[in-house]
């Protein structure tokens, strides 16, 4: 139960956290902040047996498909919490070490890269995406900064 309850609260703030590190990116590089409907509609399509798309934007659109793609946001990032205690033991909740949570959130990278933008019909890593390599770049970093915010929330959640 504590590997759970403290999944629940450092993947949440990691997540957040990550998300504030996407609406500052947006804000610097004056773009449109993080979208999470057409993850959503990714999802949404799963549920009917389809998994991978040429344009995400094309498939028709899911009900709920924003609020599906915020909480599947937030639902990985609390499976991916729950793999440093799974890794390295229950101590690590009580004597948080920077090194785990950085490596869990720079390999949580891979899954973008290699399931979901190619599902979405990106490519892997975004080799479709008009400017692959800032993509990556940006992820990459979104990643390092989710992995700083594991270890926050399990700093926070130790005290």
């Amino acid at each position: 139960m504590q590997i759970i309850t403290a999944s629940l609260v450092i993947g949440v703030i990691a997540t957040a956290i990550f998300d504030l590190w996407g609406l500052l990116v947006a804000r610097l590089r004056r773009a449109a902040p993080p979208r999470w409907d057409l993850p959503g509609r990714w999802f949404g399509h799963m549920l009917h047996g389809r998994f991978r798309h040429d344009d995400m934007a094309v498939p028709h659109p899911i009900a709920g498909e924003s609020a599906i793609g915020w909480i599947m946001h937030y639902v990985i990032g609390v499976v991916y919490a729950a793999l440093i205690p799974l890794i390295w033991g229950r101590k690590w909740l009580e004597e948080p070490t920077l090194a785990p949570a950085l490596i869990v959130g720079v390999v949580t990278v891979l899954a973008g890269w290699l399931v979901m933008s190619p599902g979405m019909g990106n490519g892997f890593a975004a080799s479709r995406a008009p400017n692959p390599w800032t993509v990556r770049g940006l992820q990459l970093a979104a990643h390092v900064v989710f992995g700083f915010g594991l270890w926050i929330g399990a700093l926070l959640y130790s005290m």
